[in-house]
Order: C-alpha cells, then structure tokens, then sequence
C-alpha cells in the first residue's frame, strides 16, 4: 500500500488529503514518511484555513492553521474572539461581555465593568447585585461554519462572596423559546444538593414546601464545568447551521426573573459557540 502511494505525485496525493479534513490529515501523516511529507504541502491547510484569515500572517498555512486552533485571535475591536476547531477546522467565536445585552449594565449599583488577567478581553461584567438576571447576545450564521451543529456556553466566574445562585436554577435558550432548558450558575449546586439536608415543615419537606422539587436537580448535564483557562462554562443550548442562503441571527439567552431573590457575585466573560464535539 505504502509503495503504491509513493508512485504517486506528491502534489496529487497532497490535493487529495485536502478533501478529508485536518484530523484525516494528520492521522495519515503518521502512517508513512510520504504522507508526512505531502501533509506539509500548503495545498491541503488551504482548504482548511478562512480564506479572510489567509492575507498577511507569516509561515507556512499550517502554523497558520494551528496557530489559528490554540490561540484565538480578538477581532472586531476587541469584543469577538475567533479560532478554529482542531480535529474539523470549524469556525468558533466567543462573544465578549460588551458584546451582550445585559439588562441593568450601565447601573453602578447593579453591574460594573472591570478587568482581570486571566481574561482574553479588555473587560468583563462583574454582577453587584440584581433581582432579575438577563443577559442575550446574538450571533449571525453568516459567520459560521456550514452543517454543523453548534452548541453555545455562557463563559463566566463568581467571586467568593457570590449569592443568590444557590439551589436556585435559571433558564437558558438558544433559537426560539422551544429550546428553553434549566441550569445552575452556582459552580458547587451538585455538592450542596448532597449535602443539604431535608428539614421537614410539619407534613412537608422544606424543599418540597420552597417549590424545589419544581426545578431539575443539579446533575453533570445542567451544572458549570470548569475549563482549562480556569473558567466555568455551562451549556445554553444547541443549534445547527444548515450555511446556504438563508443566514439569520440567533439569540443565545441567560434568564432568571421569576423567583424574585437578589443576586451578586457572577463575573460574565462572555458567551461562546463552537461545533458540538467536534461535529
């Protein structure tokens, strides 16, 4: 097999890998010394990187393909972030905090912008105290990559005096309203439900009598996960980008208006899509 690839063009072989995708391409590049070689070529990276991405960036396209995968670039004045997807090549952003609707923001008392080192934008919104949380932001799908279903996170902290979060789930959709799910921001609701105890109110638990058997309980599916960067992330929802003609703009929201408690402590970097699972 490894003979009969060596009687070929490398050019050819290297057009031909240009038609898989970049995890194809580097697995093959392991089998033999040939598909190393025609992996290099920037034939097959082209394919794979933006062409608006191509102008102007030095070395061959693919440190400009890897380079686009592990650091993301800031664009748009500084409230986007953009980069690919490794294994697929899929486009990712994240949408800073000033790039969101957040009702209240320019209130001193209930937000305040600030900045921190570990973020990768200027600021971040940084919660004082609310009763209602609601934050949106919108993406256009012109700018995404197309079939391909995408899911998108809200990306945020808390500090150590965070209150409000607690037990106390909120409501998250991305599209239309049918999309609307429940999740925790508090990132210790699984360790709290295991160990608060259930006090009973004469013939009624205490939660049954606070409405909490209403809500889901915190599991690893509506819970924040904790990232690389150190950051938390919690799933808003899932939407699949057919591309084509018919681009729109998707809502992604954050919601909790309803219960009425006050709320401190949530630091919002920003809210993420990205392919699901590298799909």
């Amino acid at each position: 097999m490894a003979d009969f690839f060596s009687d070929l063009p490398e050019g050819f072989v290297a057009e031909a890998l240009a038609l898989t995708t970049p995890r194809d391409a580097s697995r093959l590049s392991s089998v033999n010394s040939f598909f190393r070689s025609a992996t290099e070529w920037d034939t097959v990276w082209e394919s794979f990187v933006p062409p608006e991405r191509l102008d102007g960036r030095p070395g061959s396209l693919k440190e400009v393909y890897l380079r686009l995968c592990d650091h993301p670039i800031i664009i748009e004045d500084g409230n986007k972030s953009f980069w690919l997807d490794k294994c697929t090549g899929k486009k990712c952003y994240m949408l800073a905090a000033k790039q969101l609707s957040i009702a209240l923001v320019n209130s001193p008392n209930c937000w305040k912008w600030t900045s921190i080192p570990e973020s990768r934008f200027t600021e971040v919104a940084e919660l004082i105290s609310v009763c209602s949380l609601e934050v949106s932001g919108k993406v256009n799908t012109s700018i995404l990559s197309p079939n391909t279903a995408y899911v998108g996170h809200l990306v945020f902290k808390t500090t150590v005096e965070a209150y409000g979060f607690e037990y106390k789930p909120v409501e998250v959709c991305i599209g239309d309203n049918s999309n609307t799910r429940m999740v925790y921001l508090d990132p210790e609701a699984q360790n709290r439900r295991r160990l608060r105890p259930e006090r009973r109110i004469g013939i009624f638990g205490r939660l049954v009598f606070a409405g909490y058997n209403k809500v889901p309980p915190p599991c690893e599916d509506n819970c924040p996960k904790q990232r690389e960067d150190g950051w938390f992330e919690v799933e808003i929802g899932e939407y699949y980008n057919k591309g084509g003609d018919g681009a729109e703009e998707v809502e992604m929201s954050v919601m909790e208006v309803k219960r009425g408690n006050w709320k401190s402590g949530l630091i919002i970097q920003g809210v993420e899509i990205r392919p699901k699972n590298g799909v």
